[in-house]
């Protein structure tokens, strides 16, 4: 099994649980910014596979259905101390009206958006708490930190990091004591070639957001494929670029299909080649694919026995992906 270690230098699998999509719909005003309709006890279940399929890490946050995301990892994961969960706090929400109420850097409203996590995890300690917008600015985030810092130093939680894809983000708290992570966007269409070598400078584990290119690399979606009207993927958004109109971006879908073979190497699924391309090109990298189905698991969970994708297919594939340079990072 293809693995690797945790902010606390602890062996896990290489591989991550996202909980996005669990949590069910919930709106920024009229926009969607879940995955569409979510059964709960085919959640739950998915969570109790990924656990007992050897998962040890999960990866939510507060506005992922407004706290509901988190509910269910606590009512499932509370009497499982060895999973490790990873939430995310900085955007404000209304669990009432599935709303996130936009950005916050004040440190009292985090302070008590911190501790209704931990209520509806059912955890005391949270493994990991990163800072979940991508927009703030370096600036911006100080007093975030200066709370994460306190937490940390209280024991309320173990690590504490961001989730960004700016280096000098990535580096602005690398050096404090608690920091244990940077969870960033990458896949085989987005290399993230600039993030990733701001990592080889900073003592942090890497989490990998987007693996599967919000589910182009999944398996299931064809470029015939419709994703529901309250489906994130159904906005028009420019950092996320992997849907337009509702349907697989067309360059997108010749680019999957002039490497599908080489990800497919070996008896691989198509999302089992796609997380061994992330460990051959991010080594230590923790993937974290979202999960809806224990089908979806079982899938995932495969790629641990494949490993990383071999280097004559991570060459061929760069030969014949046709990737368009690295711009200036971007909000994802």
């Amino acid at each position: 099994m293809h693995s690797t270690t945790d902010w606390n230098d602890t062996p896990l699998p290489a591989l991550g649980m996202g909980c996005w999509a669990i949590g069910g719909p919930f709106y920024a005003g009229d926009d969607p910014v879940g995955w569409g309709a979510s059964d709960d006890d085919t959640s739950r279940a998915t969570l109790l596979a990924a656990y007992d399929a050897g998962l040890r890490l999960f990866d939510t946050a507060q506005a992922y259905g407004c706290g509901h995301s988190e509910t269910l990892l606590g009512e499932v994961l509370a009497d499982k101390p060895d999973a490790r969960i990873v939430t995310k706090v900085g955007i404000g929400i209304d669990p009432a009206t599935r709303q996130i109420t936009g950005l916050v850097t004040d440190p009292a409203a985090i302070r008590t958006a911190f501790d209704a996590s931990r209520k509806r995890l059912r955890r005391d300690v949270i493994d990991l708490a990163l800072v979940h917008p991508n927009e703030f600015s370096v600036a911006e985030a100080a007093p975030v930190f200066d709370l994460l810092a306190d937490l940390h130093a209280q024991g309320q939680i173990r690590a504490f990091g961001w989730s960004t894809d700016f280096p000098d983000k990535a580096r602005a708290y690398a050096d404090r004591d608690g920091f244990g992570a940077v969870e960033y966007a990458a896949n085989v269409f987005f290399a993230a070639e600039q993030i990733s070598a701001a990592m080889s400078d900073i003592k942090a584990t890497a989490l990998i957001r987007s693996p599967l290119a919000m589910g182009l690399l999944g398996g299931r979606i064809t470029p015939d494929t419709e994703v529901p009207a309250n489906d994130v993927r159904a906005r028009e958004n420019d950092n996320m670029d992997w849907f337009t109109g509702r349907r697989m971006t067309p360059h997108y879908a010749h680019r999957l299909a002039a490497i599908r073979s080489c990800l497919t190497v070996g008896g691989r699924t198509l999302a089992q080649g796609a997380i061994g391309w992330l460990w051959a090109r991010h080594a230590g990298a923790i993937p974290v694919p979202g999960m809806r189905t224990p089908a979806q698991v079982a899938d995932l969970v495969g790629a641990l026995a494949h490993g990383p994708l071999p280097a004559n297919t991570m060459a061929e594939i760069e030969r014949l992906i046709d990737r368009p340079p690295e711009g200036p990072p971007r909000a994802r």
